[in-house]
């Protein structure tokens, strides 16, 4: 079994009194339902929006809280500043393209307090990967966000914040 090792971040921003993060809505491959049956005159059914956290490999050499800066300025066009590691979250896919392999994946995930930048200003080539990036209520996340383990890193963050109210 093939091991990948990522990194990613709940970004934190402070606006009207509330607590926000950064998500992102990744690109999904075949994003319209297609049919093998008849021709149909009906609309297609419009697909689930997923939300998730930005994150990404770790490139050889680089330590995963870089990882996690990096690809939280990738993938949401924000700067921040690391307050400390969440948690790490492991599971097991299978690859979808290529190999189908499976994979053991662990993710490390850091909390993060913005700096500078304007959400979902991202490079074209990352249009690739991610279709928008948006700020989203902490407080909504742990219903928002589509994986379960996503949703546990929010609640540590939101525990993190109860216990820390100076930040």
């Amino acid at each position: 079994m093939v091991r990948e090792f990522s990194a990613g971040g709940v970004v934190i921003r402070r606006l009207s009194g509330s607590w926000w993060i950064a998500a992102i809505e990744p690109q999904k491959e075949g994003s319209e339902t297609s049919s093998a049956s008849k021709p149909s005159s009906r609309k297609p059914l419009p697909r689930k929006t997923i939300l998730a956290l930005p994150k990404g490999l770790v490139d050889p050499g680089e330590r995963p809280e870089a990882a996690a800066l990096r690809e939280v300025r990738e993938e949401t066009g924000v700067t921040a500043t690391l307050i400390g590691k969440l948690t790490d979250i492991k599971y097991v896919y299978v690859r979808s393209w290529g190999d189908k392999e499976r994979v053991f994946k662990i993710v490390s995930f850091y909390l993060l307090r913005y700096q500078s930048g304007r959400i979902d200003d991202v490079t074209p080539e990352m249009r690739l990967e991610v279709c928008r990036a948006l700020w989203l209520p902490l407080e909504d996340a742990p219903t928002k966000l589509a994986y379960g383990g996503e949703r546990q890193v929010v609640r540590k963050a939101q525990e993190y914040l109860q216990s820390h109210p100076e930040d």
